[in-house]
């Protein structure tokens, strides 16, 4: 990738505007394309989805699949670089524009975040710097190699190797027998067995790579999920206990640095019981993109991580974000429009639009809507973020939200 900055409102070697891609059009993609957008750059997006939300705002959406051989001949005529928003772009597709293209991240970043065997064994690889390992596993990928795992792995959790997200495509199992259940289940697909550890809390970092080597660290978010989805992230002082925040960023810049990685990384931690009345960290798994947990930065830090994305891929200077406020963000499944004020209507009804106008009456509050134009149970229609002068306050003002909205209280 070239060093020499995509400057924004310039005109690109080929007399456009410059022009930033993105392969994806969900909501990460729309936010990229709204913090592109503001610091002067022209948007492109490539999704199959005429209605995608990062589409239907950029300057360009070309409607193909993400292999089309037109599609991505077009994003490189319309782009000067180009990223992705979600890990299952295909890997060869990321392949074939960065040949002609600065890509960011490169296809072979994404390939190892899209395969746990492979993502897995890297995170060991960057152990002995960090000092961060993952839980005890084993790859499953033959009849073999099924026989051959440790019993000291059970009880775990069988997790498909690829295409698994949002706790899906995972098995929680006690013994061999419901381990080859499992397998069988799962389609006898690659997969990793996780040893269960005794989890105490979930955490995440975001990081930014720069093609310069720079890297600069958010702050660590402390996470809680309900149904293996993202429900609330907390930023504030003590939401993580400072020794363990300093380990995730160290193991998570480690991360990036052994990649090589261009771009905004997020890496999930589990935070464990270590046995001896203290707390250790497990890392779990990482996405090579701006994360869910990291939405807060929109409104509590003068730098979001979507116009750190923007830099990255543009190669302008990275400076370390800082946090000007205590800040929460909850998270808003399509399960709110048919639970308007904790009453969930009859089948039949139509989605019923929340409370909007009571939750943003509370100082600090910051919607943040996808552009979807449907909502259904357990699709990610938006994010609200909380901010305010001290963590108690908005701690407060999140409690009042999450009681107009009719969801569980913060732990």
């Amino acid at each position: 990738m070239s060093l020499k900055p995509l400057l924004p409102g310039a005109l690109s070697d080929r007399g456009q505007q410059m022009t930033l891609g993105v392969m994806g059009g969900g909501q990460l993609g729309r936010m990229f394309v709204q913090a592109a957008q503001a610091m002067g750059y022209f948007t492109a997006v490539l999704d199959p989805d005429p209605a995608s939300p990062a589409g239907l705002i950029s300057h360009y959406h070309i409607d193909t699949p993400y292999d089309d051989e037109q599609g991505l001949a077009q994003l490189m005529q319309r782009c000067d670089a180009i990223t992705t928003e979600f890990e299952n772009v295909p890997a060869p597709a990321l392949l074939t524009l960065g040949a002609h293209r600065p890509v960011a991240p490169s296809s072979a970043c994404v390939a190892v975040a899209q395969d746990r065997i492979q993502e897995k064994a890297h995170f060991v690889a960057c152990g002995p710097i960090s000092g961060v390992y993952p839980a005890p596993y084993a790859a499953i990928e033959t009849p073999e190699l099924l026989a051959a795992v440790p019993a000291d792995l059970l009880p775990g959790i069988v997790k498909t190797a690829r295409l698994g997200y949002d706790g899906k495509g995972q098995i929680r199992v006690k013994t061999r027998e419901e381990l080859a259940a499992a397998w069988e289940q799962l389609g006898r697909v690659p997969c990793v067995l996780e040893k269960l550890m005794p989890l105490q809390s979930e955490c995440s970092v975001l990081v930014a790579r720069g093609a310069d080597g720079q890297v600069v660290s958010f702050p660590v978010q402390a996470n809680t999920h309900h149904d293996g989805i993202l429900a609330i992230t907390e930023v504030h002082e003590g939401a993580v206990p400072a020794d363990l925040a300093a380990r995730a960023q160290a193991s998570t810049v480690a991360i990036a640095n052994h990649l090589n990685y261009i771009g905004v990384l997020c890496v999930e931690y589990f935070v464990v019981d270590n046995g001896a009345g203290g707390s250790d960290l497990i890392v779990n798994e990482m996405a090579p993109r701006p994360h869910n947990s990291g939405h807060y930065t929109q409104n509590a830090c003068d730098m979001s991580q979507f116009e750190a994305q923007v830099r990255a891929l543009a190669g302008l200077p990275l400076p370390t974000p800082r946090q000007h406020s205590p800040a929460i963000m909850v998270n808003l499944l399509g399960d709110l429009w048919f639970n308007a004020n904790g009453v969930r209507p009859q089948a039949s009804e139509q989605p019923v639009s929340p409370p909007w106008a009571q939750v943003l009456a509370l100082p600090g509050t910051h919607l943040h809507l996808y552009g979807k134009l449907s909502a259904r149970p357990g699709r990610k229609m938006g994010h609200l973020n909380i901010t305010g002068g001290s963590v108690a306050q908005v701690r407060e003002t999140a409690a009042k939200v999450l009681v107009l909205l009719g969801l569980p209280p913060l732990a």
